[in-house]
């Protein structure tokens, strides 16, 4: 299962970071995304939600079903040993955390699952593949800029990057170009007033953008 998702990731080269949405809005975006061609997803944990294990799970159980092999369904924002094993058990294909947490990785790799770690520092990037990371993702990649992933493939030429945080349909390129192998994106994309107006066409049409802008 490993190897596909890899490779999904690698060829898709997008992910939509979703927070806090659920049931019959999360089934439409996942359409609208397909439909523009990501087919990809990250349900992260919503930290500051006391009952976040509970409806991501929920959530990460219901595209499954729904998606079947339409989608990769993963889980992001995974902060805790806890929180990881409870999105495993629910089904996600991968798991991705904004810290190097070594405990994390060493479980979702035991488990067969993909480990997407975040780090900003060679220290931090060394430490998250050492413990088992399969990707690991680069984050706040805005505060550095697409120069920095291409120095730390300079000497870590042997390491897949993810970039999150401030990518856009304008910039995705540049990251592409430097040497990541994909971005995940969240609030340029998914847009929490076009969920919520239902408006899910727009949404089809920015993943097009997005999907034109890697290629």
């Amino acid at each position: 299962m490993k190897e596909k998702v890899l490779n999904k990731i690698k060829s898709t080269k997008l992910m939509a970071v979703v927070r806090a949405v659920y049931g019959e809005d999360a089934i439409k975006l996942a359409h609208a995304l397909c439909e523009g061609g990501i087919d990809i997803i990250e349900m992260t944990f919503d930290q500051k939600d006391a009952d976040c294990l509970n409806k991501t799970a929920e959530v990460i159980r219901l595209l499954k079903k729904e998606m079947g092999d339409k989608m990769i369904v993963g889980v992001g924002t995974a902060l805790t040993v806890k929180q990881a094993q409870v999105a495993i058990d629910a089904g996600s294909e991968f798991v991705v955390s904004p810290d190097t947490n070594e405990e994390v990785i060493k479980l979702v790799h035991s488990a067969g699952v993909v480990s997407i770690p975040g780090a900003l520092t060679p220290t931090e990037v060394m430490t998250a593949v050492r413990a088992g990371a399969d990707m690991v993702k680069i984050s706040p990649i805005s505060a550095m800029g697409a120069g920095y992933i291409k120095a730390l493939r300079g000497p870590i030429n042997n390491v897949d990057f993810i970039v999150t945080g401030g990518v856009n349909e304008k910039n995705v390129g540049e990251f592409l170009s430097a040497g990541a192998v994909g971005a995940g994106v969240g609030g340029n994309l998914v847009s929490k007033t076009m969920i919520k107006e239902g408006r899910f066409d727009e949404i089809t049409a920015l993943a097009r953008e997005y999907s034109k802008a890697v290629k």
